[in-house]
């Protein structure tokens, strides 16, 4: 456990928003005293953001009901977002352009870029051009960007800008050897064109031993202390309300991912918008619409 006096010089630097030394991430990175770790993760995010906690109502469409579909029952989705894994570029295609059709000029989002990666290469083909061909048929950004799983992250980002492919967040597949050596990694890629600076630290897919709670947390305050972004994201229909609100307390300031849904078989207070209100107010912060560009919503 890190000793009070070391606790308050790396206070102070976060309250004035300095960059801490490599001694004093490794001394955070290697601490498990997760109280001071989420109090400080909490102070860095409040000098950043204050108390507005952004989040994001999407619209999740599976590749296979992409077709001949309707979003009226989801008017306030601000992104369609396609579901589901990958069976070939034609099919990916054919979803997109399908997603496009009952989209009604929401922007579209969908597919890993490493599946993405690893599809081009069983194909024959590259990147670029998979990219390109998902783009001209509607494909607005890349749901998931994992930077623990793409086979050459930095190649692999630089396609995506070049066909003009938007990289909203950086994700994390299952991180199996832990967030930290990821750290400088997510930090780089952030520094790219056409990179946002938003990182989503929790792994999307379990790994071989599962995460606990701690390490979750954990996971969140460390990126919100050891990276110079603007977001710290977590998923809310991946990741659950409960593990969202906690993330919320420890350095995370948007919540991606919530269903569009405005009504609820059991009363519209259960719905998802008044949920993820009550979920955040509840947290001690203000709620703020936004839309898939990090714009707020009036």
């Amino acid at each position: 456990m890190m000793d009070t006096a070391a606790l308050d010089r790396i206070g102070e630097k976060v309250e004035h928003g300095e960059r801490l030394a490599d001694e004093e991430a490794r001394q955070l990175a290697s601490s498990r005293d997760i109280l001071a770790l989420g109090s400080l993760a909490d102070r860095a995010r409040r000098r950043k953001h204050g108390a507005v906690t952004t989040f994001l109502r999407v619209a999740e469409v599976p590749v296979g009901q992409a077709a001949g579909g309707s979003l009226a029952r989801l008017a306030g989705a601000r992104e369609v977002r396609l579901a589901g894994g990958l069976q070939s570029l034609e099919t990916a295609v054919k979803a997109v352009r399908g997603a496009a059709a009952m989209a009604g000029g929401r922007p579209i989002s969908g597919f890993s870029l490493a599946a993405l990666e690893a599809l081009a290469t069983a194909e024959r083909a590259t990147l670029a051009s998979a990219l390109s061909a998902l783009r001209d048929a509607g494909l607005t950004s890349v749901a998931e960007t994992p930077m623990d799983a793409l086979a050459d992250w930095r190649g692999a980002l630089e396609a995506a800008s070049a066909c003009g492919v938007a990289v909203p967040r950086l994700t994390i597949d299952s991180a199996a050897g832990g967030i930290v050596p990821l750290l400088e990694r997510v930090s780089e890629a952030c520094r790219l064109p056409g990179v946002s600076p938003v990182f989503a630290p929790l792994p999307r897919r379990p790994g071989p031993e599962p995460t606990t709670g701690y390490e979750d947390v954990k996971s969140i305050a460390l990126a919100r202390l050891l990276l110079d972004v603007d977001h710290i994201q977590v998923d809310w229909r991946l990741h659950g309300p409960k593990l969202a609100q906690v993330a919320l307390t420890v350095g995370a300031d948007d919540v991606d991912n919530v269903a569009a849904e405005e009504e609820h078989p059991e009363g519209r207070r259960r719905a998802p918008l008044e949920e993820i209100l009550r979920n955040i107010r509840a947290a001690g912060l203000e709620p703020a619409e936004r839309d898939a560009s990090f714009s707020p919503v009036r």
